[in-house]
């Protein structure tokens, strides 16, 4: 078992290196919500626009899976540490590279089919990147800390997303036609800086000592992949509807919410991503919280009260939000957001506890990022779509969002608890 000190240092790489992969992925939601409609797409309306950028937002969730599978195969055969690296590079490049596209406007069509490949790039990336943080601080920590432990690699996205809304906040609150015409492209190139300081810090953490005395032990199965959909075909699929709702209410509050209160409300961009920012500095404490709840009272029981919170607080979120006072939309955007942590918090540890050392991060991994397409990423173009279709009434969108939930409850409830199972 590694010593107190090495643990708090395998958390805070994995922390940094996490957070600096979601203020990669999240920056383009933010962009796509904001202004890549303008600018990859000014032929057609607003609203199609907007729904063609939510398109090609969705584009990195499909990718998602792949780079699941592929980072999950190497990271049993090969090793953790190696994997998290590569995904880190794959993220920092891609960003780096979105900063310095050329628009619709200089080069045509050819300029949104680039943004899709970046994209692409992107999801695939943070695909592998979470099955290898996770199981870092799973695989590193005390066996009755291990949802705190894991939390803090979940705690690592509100702070990207903290630092994407708030750097492009800044950059948004200058004079409109400079904003378009080089200001957006300053988030996408500060990810360079992020990548160096990260890959400076991941490169000194060690292996995960479960998986090196696993490994000694049993050189494990040929196909990781193939081994976990035969022997856990149903961790897989309740890991899968556990998602549906984290997931769905997470980027209806975080990305819908800015189109929608923009475009629908009539509200200024700046009010709502302070909501935003607001509601991620709350998750910061919120979700290692739920984290070492679960470690107190089980995964199960903190999951199963977020669901259910959320499943209540569906149509007053939209209540709130039509309201336009920025108070209430702020209020509305941090409640959700907490309800969301209930889940978020004990999901790490939950779903890496699900499968064994020699094909958890192929298990863990395929479980979380095949709900990531069908939930996330579709969630900001589905909503967008029922908006369109009830013109402007958000109550569609509620009630789609309480389907999400009633996936994951049934999900959760049929669940195995874990929270006192060994690794092995």
């Amino acid at each position: 078992m590694s010593q107190p000190n090495n643990i708090r240092r395998v958390v805070i790489a994995s922390f940094i290196g996490t957070t600096i992969e979601w203020y990669d992925f999240f920056l383009y939601g933010t962009a796509a919500a904001l202004v890549f409609n303008k600018l990859f797409f000014p032929t057609i309306d607003p609203m199609a626009g907007t729904m063609a950028a939510f398109a090609t937002y969705a584009v990195g969730f499909f990718a998602r899976p792949l780079g699941g599978i592929v980072f999950g195969h190497f990271g049993d055969k090969i090793g953790r540490k190696s994997m998290l690296v590569t995904t880190l590079m794959m993220m920092g490049v891609a960003t780096v590279l979105i900063g310095l596209l050329p628009t619709y406007e200089q080069i045509g069509v050819a300029a949104p089919v680039l943004l899709v490949a970046l994209r692409f790039i992107q999801g695939f990336g943070v695909g592998g990147e979470w099955g290898g943080a996770v199981l870092m601080a799973v695989e590193h920590g005390h066996e009755g800390r291990r949802g705190f432990h894991a939390s803090w690699v979940q705690a690592g996205v509100p702070v990207g997303l903290l630092l994407a809304n708030g750097v492009f906040h800044l950059a948004s609150s200058m004079e409109e036609k400079a904003f378009l015409a080089w200001g957006w492209r300053v988030p996408f190139l500060l990810g360079v800086l992020l990548l160096a300081v990260g890959m400076f810090i991941r490169m000194k953490i060690m292996e995960s000592p479960v998986f090196t005395e696993a490994k000694k032990a049993d050189p494990g199965p040929r196909v990781p992949i193939l081994a976990v959909l035969r022997e856990h075909p149903k961790n897989v699929l309740l890991s899968m509807g556990a998602r549906f709702a984290e997931n769905a209410f997470f980027y209806i509050f975080t990305v819908l919410v800015l189109s929608f209160g923009s475009q629908q409300l009539g509200m200024s961009k700046g009010s709502l991503l302070n909501a935003v920012l607001l509601g991620s500095a709350v998750q910061l404490v919120a979700i290692p919280w739920f984290g070492a709840l679960s470690d107190k009272h089980g995964r199960r029981p903190v999951y199963l009260g977020g669901a259910l919170f959320l499943t209540a607080f569906a149509f007053p979120f939209f209540w709130l939000l039509e309201t336009r006072q920025e108070s209430l939309v702020i209020m509305a955007v941090v409640i959700g957001l907490v309800g969301h942590a209930a889940m978020y918090g004990p999901q790490a540890a939950f779903f890496s506890e699900l499968f064994g050392t020699r094909v958890r991060y192929s298990g863990a991994s395929l479980g979380y990022q095949l709900a990531s397409p069908l939930a996330g990423g579709l969630a900001p173009l589905i909503a967008t779509w029922l908006l369109n279709q009830s013109d402007g009434k958000p109550w569609p969108v509620a009630v789609y969002l309480i389907f999400m939930a009633a996936i994951t409850l049934v999900s959760v409830w049929l669940v195995e608890e874990t929270s006192r199972k060994k690794l092995g």
